[in-house]
């Protein structure tokens, strides 16, 4: 028997978040009997507004809260509704408590810490008024599904009757394993966004002795331009991400690096980049933050680094030897292919959705 899922994500296609969290996973769903209906709480064109100009029209804001409000009114029609983070960001859960109260099942899914948008914010009326809105938002879903142990451990500490975790993933069939030719210049690549670029910057001085010691360029995918200014001295090369390209652009890497601050908001992260570098067998170096320290020691497919010292020499390493780099990435795509998989995670939500409709129709 099908059973119909709303999936309210926060963003279409264009989000990161939504495209991986809940978007890639639909076509493998669809086969195992699950027929979904998406609805977005913005749209492209805020995206792009965002993305581009970096502020929030208040309109549309607003026309989108009311279109999401509206949607909510069909929810009979399904037989779970599968949530984004939150159903109204930055109002309280009067949405999550009504579907609750009436019985509605609801999942959701979180691979970033928002809850410190609230009990962190500069604002104290937010703080007294929303500080623990995303726990009660975990308390009375059926199921939280966290992309890693820290996001887990909050919705453990909220009451949450149900915590799976599902990592974020990606489909290894569009990444092709890194070239092995040892052709100069040897690439060290990072991929994001300009929101997180400020991270790369604060490792330049690593980042130059190693492109200078071993004549490599840098190439940063998703960074703004005028970034080459605050990396002087260091062969940069700056592509814009799009879906298309972004597998290509990271097989012409040699090393990945994904440099964060030990901060809360950086424990919520699931550690995206290090897998799609894993994905085409690049090596990584990555910050001893959160999830990253899972995947590289779990996996042995990188470095670790904490300091400047540290990162000059762990992409020294990397830089210097082949047969290292070969070692180290092929033992990340093996770990992508048996655990950062859609393949293998596509599944372990079906197992979950089945197993709240189940008791809900019995």
């Amino acid at each position: 028997m099908t059973k119909r899922i709303l999936a309210l994500t926060k963003y279409p296609r264009l989000g990161a978040s939504s495209r991986l969290r809940t978007l890639q996973y639909l076509p493998l769903l669809e086969q195992q009997d699950f027929e979904f209906d998406v609805q977005s709480l913005f749209d492209e064109a805020y995206l792009k507004n965002l993305y581009g100009k970096g502020h929030r029209s208040r309109l549309a804001v607003m026309g989108c809260y009311f279109k999401r409000l509206f949607r909510l009114f069909s929810v009979w029609r399904y037989d779970l509704i599968w949530i984004e983070y939150e159903l109204f960001p930055y109002l309280p859960a009067f949405a999550e408590r009504l579907l609750a109260f009436t019985g509605k099942r609801y999942v959701v899914d979180y691979d970033d810490a928002i809850f410190h948008n609230y009990d962190l914010s500069g604002n104290s009326l937010l703080r007294k008024l929303l500080g623990n809105k995303i726990d009660v938002v975990m308390e009375k879903a059926s199921c939280v599904i966290a992309g890693n142990a820290y996001l887990a451990a909050r919705a453990e500490a909220a009451g949450a009757t149900c915590i799976e975790w599902v990592p974020t993933v990606v489909d290894p069939t569009r990444y092709a394993p890194h070239s092995k030719a040892t052709s100069r210049p040897l690439v060290i690549g990072w991929i994001g966004s300009p929101s997180t670029q400020k991270y790369v910057v604060g490792i330049k001085e690593a980042l130059r002795a190693a492109c200078e010691r071993h004549h490599a360029k840098l190439l940063l995918v998703g960074a703004t331009p005028n970034i080459t200014t605050e990396l002087p001295d260091i062969d940069v090369e700056v592509v814009p991400w799009s879906e298309e390209h972004e597998a290509g652009l990271i097989e012409g890497m040699d090393v990945g690096i994904m440099p964060l601050p030990d901060g809360p908001w950086e424990k919520g992260k699931c550690g995206y980049k290090l897998i799609q570098y894993m994905a085409c067998a690049v090596p990584v170096v990555a910050s001893s933050v959160g999830v990253n320290v899972d995947i590289i020691r779990g996996n042995q497919c990188g470095y670790l680094a904490d300091h400047s010292e540290q990162w000059v020499a762990s992409l020294d390493a990397l830089l210097s030897s082949l047969e290292q780099r070969n070692a180290l990435g092929s033992a990340g795509r093996k770990a992508v292919e048996e655990t950062y998989s859609l393949q293998v995670q596509a599944p372990i939500l079906a197992r979950i959705f089945n197993s709240i409709t189940k008791s809900e129709m019995t």
